[in-house]
C-alpha cells in the first residue's frame, strides 16, 4: 500500500491542478445534486420494537390527533378564563393546525392552549414561524404574557450556530501558525478541512437515498469532520516538511509523506469509521443514520487528505516553510520527557491509571434521559412556557402520557382501563377516552404527577405497563401501549442500556483486529483498547459531574442539572474510540518505525515521543478547540458532545499518550512486538510506516540531533 500511496502523492504533487480540478468538479456535482434531488433529513426519534413506537403506530392507524405533534401556548392574565378564547381562535386559524384545546388553571391566572398538528413529516419550519408570528402579534395587541413551546419547537427550532465553530477554527489557525511558523502551512489544513466540510455536509441529503439521516446529524458530523480533517492534514504537512528539510524535491517529499503518514491517516480514519459504524449494532434507526452521516464525513476527510492535500502541497512548493526554510526537528524537550517517563515508568503507569479511574468513577451514577424545555435557559420562550404550565397545572402537564389501546375486539374495556390508570399514584388526571371504532383504537391521555425528567415518571410508565395494564387487560383481546415524548425518550434510554454491551464488544473486537493487522502485534492492540476505554470512561464521568451534578455547569450555560441524553453514550463511545485510535496509530507508527531501524525498544519509545509529541499536542489542541467551540451553543445534545469529546481528547493526548502509553511500552519491552508465528503467517503484510526509498539520484541529507544528556 505504501508504494501505491507514494505514486499517488508524487502524481498529485506533479500535476496539482488535475487533482484540484477533480475535487472542484466533484464538489459542484454534489452541491447541484443535493439542491436538485436531495431529500429532507428526518426528525424522528422512534425505534421499532419499543412500546412507545407501537403506541405511535396505533395512533397513526386511527389518524388520532395524538399521533401528530403539538405546540402549546401558555398565557398569564388576571382573568385567563376570558382572555384565552380569542387566543385559541387565532391559533386555530393557522395553516396545518388540526385543532386546539384549552384549559384554565384552578386559580384562573394561567391558561394553556394546545395546538395539534399532523405528523412531523407533513410539516416544515414555516409552520413554526407562523406560530411564533401569531403569538408575537397577540402579545403586541394585548397586555397578556404569552409564551410558546412544545414538540413543534423541538422539531424545527434551530439553535443559534456559527459562533462556536468560528471560535474553534480561529484557535486552530493560531495553533497551526505557532506549530508551523508559516501562513501557507497553516492555511492548507484549514482550507482542506473546510472544503471537505462543505462536500460532506452537502452530500447528506443524497445519502438519505440509502438510509434516513436525522436532522441533527450534520452539526455533529461537522464537529467530528472538522477536527479529524485538520488533524490528518497536520500530520501529513508535518511529515512533508521533515522530508523537505532532508533536501528532497517537492514531489518526492510529498510522495514519501503520503507513503508514511498517509498510510497512518488511512488506518486512523478507517478505525474511526469502523468504530462509528459499530452503531449499526445498536438497532436504533436514527442512531444508525447519525453514525452513517459521521462516517461519511470522516471518509470525505480521509480522501481529501490523501488526494487533495498532496496537490495543494505540490502547488505550495517550498512556500510551505515560509521564511523558516528548515522546519522543526524532533524536539529536545519531548526527547527528555520521553526519557523521563521511561525512567519512571511504574510511577507514571500507576499515577495515570489512578487519575483516569477516578475521573471515570462517576459513570456509575449515569442517568439517561432527554433534556426537555425545563432545562433550557430562561431567556428562551420554551422555558418560560414550561414554567408557566408547571405553575398552573402541575409538573406532569409538560409531559402527558398518550395511551393507545387496541380495542378492535373489545371496546368496552376502555372505561375500566381509564379508571385503573387514574387510580395509579403517579397519575394526576386522565382525560376522557377517545374511541375510533372503525380503526379499533382508543386513546387515553394521562398526566403524571411528576415532571418528564423525574425518575418517578419513568417508574410510573413502567408500572402502567407491567402492573396496571395486565390487571385490567389479562383475559381480553385488548392491548395497551404508552406513547408520547416522555415515554419515547424513557424507552430509548432503556434500549441504549440494553444494546450498549453488544455495541461496545463489537467496536472493541473490530478495533483490536484492525490494529493487530496494522502493527502485527497482540499486546500493542490490547493495550490500545484498554487505554481508549479509560479515555471514554473518564469522558463519561466528566459528563455526569458537569450535567447531572452541576459542577461548573454555569460556566457553559447549563442552568440546572439535566440527565445525559439517552443516545449520547453510544455516539461518544464510537467517536471517542475512533479518535483516540488516531493518536495511537500516529504515535505507535513512529515508534515501530524507529524500533525496526535499531531494535532498541526503550530508545524507540523515546524517539517516537520526540518525533510526534509536538505534532500530537498541536493536533489535540486543535481538536479540543473545535469541540469546545460547540459548547458555546444552546443545543444540549451538541453541548454534551462538545464537553465529552473535548475532555476525552485532552486526557487522551496528555495522560494517555504522554504517560500511560510510553510507561507501558517501556515495561513490556520487546513483548510489545510479539506475534504468534501462526498468526504472523495468517495476516497479510501491511506496513504502516514503510518508506519508499527515493531514487538514487536524489541526494538525501538526514539531519542528526545530539542525544547527549537526554538519558
Amino acid at each position: 500500500m505504501s508504494d501505491l500511496l507514494y505514486r499517488l502523492g508524487r502524481s498529485a504533487a506533479t500535476r496539482p491542478w488535475t487533482a484540484i480540478g477533480v475535487w472542484v468538479v466533484l464538489a459542484l456535482v454534489v452541491l447541484a445534486s443535493s439542491a436538485a434531488f436531495g431529500r429532507e433529513l428526518e426528525e424522528s426519534f422512534e425505534a421499532p420494537g419499543l412500546d412507545s413506537h407501537r403506541a405511535s403506530e396505533l395512533l397513526a392507524k386511527a389518524h388520532a390527533d395524538e399521533g401528530g405533534i403539538t405546540a402549546h401556548v401558555a398565557l398569564e392574565a388576571s382573568d385567563a378564563t376570558t382572555e384565552v378564547a380569542p387566543v385559541e381562535v387565532a391559533l386555530a386559524e393557522l395553516p396545518r393546525v388540526l385543532g386546539t384545546t384549552s384549559n384554565v388553571s384552578p386559580d384562573g391566572d394561567i391558561a394553556l392552549v394546545r395546538v395539534q398538528y399532523p405528523a412531523v413529516e407533513h410539516l416544515e419550519k414555516a409552520d413554526l414561524d407562523n406560530l411564533k408570528e401569531a403569538v408575537a402579534e397577540l402579545s403586541a395587541e394585548s397586555s397578556l404574557t404569552l409564551e410558546a413551546g412544545g414538540d413543534l419547537f423541538f422539531a424545527f427550532e434551530e439553535a443559534p450556530t456559527g459562533l462556536g465553530e468560528v471560535a474553534g477554527i480561529v484557535v486552530a489557525m493560531i495553533v497551526l501558525l505557532i506549530a508551523f511558523g508559516s501562513f501557507v502551512a497553516m492555511g492548507l489544513p484549514i482550507g482542506m478541512a473546510l472544503f471537505g466540510l462543505v462536500v460532506g455536509v452537502t452530500s447528506m441529503k443524497l445519502v438519505t437515498y440509502l438510509i434516513d439521516i436525522p436532522a441533527w446529524a450534520p452539526e455533529l458530523a461537522a464537529m467530528v469532520g472538522l477536527g479529524v480533517g485538520i488533524d490528518y492534514a497536520l500530520f501529513l504537512v508535518t511529515r512533508h516538511r521533515e522530508n523537505l528539510a532532508q533536501g528532497m524535491p517537492v514531489p518526492e517529499a510529498v510522495g514519501r509523506a503520503l507513503a508514511t503518514a498517509g498510510q497512518a491517516v488511512l488506518f486512523a480514519g478507517g478505525t474511526v469509521v469502523v468504530a462509528i459504524l459499530g452503531l449499526l449494532v445498536a438497532g436504533i434507526p436514527f442512531v444508525t443514520g447519525g453514525g452513517v452521516a459521521i462516517s461519511a464525513m470522516v471518509l470525505v476527510m480521509v480522501l481529501a487528505s490523501v488526494t487533495l492535500l498532496p496537490a495543494l502541497l505540490g502547488l505550495a512548493g517550498h512556500r510551505i516553510n515560509g521564511r523558516r526554510r528548515t522546519p522543526h526537528r524532533p524536539s529536545g524537550g519531548w526527547y527528555r520527557w520521553g526519557a523521563h517517563v521511561t525512567r519512571n515508568a511504574t510511577a507514571y503507569l500507576v499515577g495515570g491509571a489512578v487519575l483516569m479511574i477516578a475521573l471515570a468513577a462517576p459513570v456509575l451514577a449515569l442517568n439517561l434521559g432527554f433534556p426537555d424545555d425545563g432545562t433550557k435557559p430562561e431567556s428562551r420562550t420554551e422555558r418560560r412556557a414550561y414554567d408557566l404550565i408547571a405553575e398552573g397545572f402541575g409538573p406532569g402537564a409538560n409531559g402527558p402520557l398518550v395511551i393507545a389501546v387496541d380495542v378492535s375486539q373489545d371496546a368496552q374495556i376502555v372505561t375500566a382501563l381509564g379508571d385503573a390508570v387514574a387510580g395509579d399514584p403517579g397519575i394526576a388526571s386522565v382525560g376522557d377516552p377517545s374511541i375510533d371504532l372503525e380503526a379499533g383504537v382508543a386513546t387515553i391521555v394521562a398526566q403524571p404527577t411528576t415532571s418528564p425528567q423525574d425518575e418517578a415518571t419513568q417508574r410510573t410508565v413502567a408500572r402502567l405497563r407491567n402492573e396496571v395494564f395486565p390487571a385490567v387487560l389479562d383475559g381480553t383481546s385488548a392491548t395497551a401501549h404508552v406513547g408520547g415524548q416522555t415515554a419515547t425518550f424513557a424507552d430509548l434510554g432503556d434500549r441504549v442500556q440494553e444494546r450498549m454491551p453488544r455495541f461496545v464488544a463489537a467496536v472493541l473486537v473490530l478495533s483490536f483486529l484492525l490494529l493487530t493487522l496494522l502493527f502485527r502485534s497482540v499486546l500493542v492492540p490490547l493495550k490500545a483498547v484498554l487505554m481508549n476505554l479509560l479515555s471514554v470512561g473518564a469522558a463519561y464521568g466528566v459528563l455526569v459531574m458537569v450535567f447531572q451534578w452541576g459542577w461548573v455547569a454555569g460556566l457553559i450555560g447549563v442552568e440546572q442539572a439535566v440527565p445525559i441524553v439517552s443516545f449520547i453514550p453510544l455516539f461518544m463511545f464510537a467517536i471517542l474510540f475512533g479518535l483516540s485510535m488516531d493518536y495511537e496509530v500516529f504515535l505507535l507508527s513512529r515508534v515501530r518505525e524507529e524500533y525496526r531501524r535499531h531494535g532498541d525498544n526503550t530508545r524507540a519509545v523515546i524517539e517516537g515521543i520526540a518525533g510526534t509529541g509536538r505534532t500530537i499536542t498541536a493536533a489535540a489542541l486543535i481538536m479540543v478547540a473545535v469541540f469546545s467551540g460547540f459548547v458555546l451553543g444552546s443545543d444540549p445534545v451538541v453541548k454534551m458532545m462538545g464537553v465529552g469529546l473535548a475532555t476525552a481528547i485532552l486526557l487522551d493526548a496528555t495522560v494517555v499518550r504522554l504517560m500511560l502509553v510510553p510507561a507501558t511500552m517501556k515495561l513490556l519491552g520487546d513483548l510489545n512486538w510479539w506475534l504468534p508465528g501462526w498468526l504472523d503467517r495468517l495476516l497479510p503484510n501491511l506496513d504502516p510506516e514503510a518508506v519508499t526509498e527515493p531514487p538514487a539520484s536524489v541526494n538525501v541529507e538526514v539531519p542528526t540531533q545530539s542525544r547527549q544528556g537526554a538519558l
